[in-house]
């Protein structure tokens, strides 16, 4: 019952660091990825599709 500090109550500076590192890289990936997606969309060709909904030929039936 000594007031031996405990690892875990004591967060290392290294600890911090590799964190922050891990944090960042997941960050860049994160960003890579998103960036991708969004020239992949870009590069699409535009949608054929004509514009909203077309209209129903059968009248509504409640």
């Amino acid at each position: 019952m000594g007031n031996k500090p405990n690892d875990k109550t004591i967060p290392s500076k290294k600890g911090g660091t590799d964190r922050k590192q891990r944090l960042a890289e997941q960050l860049r990936a994160n960003l890579q990825k998103r960036k991708a997606q969004s020239r992949s969309r870009r590069t699409g060709g535009a949608d054929q599709r004509p514009d909203g909904l077309g209209a129903s030929k059968d009248g509504q039936k409640d």
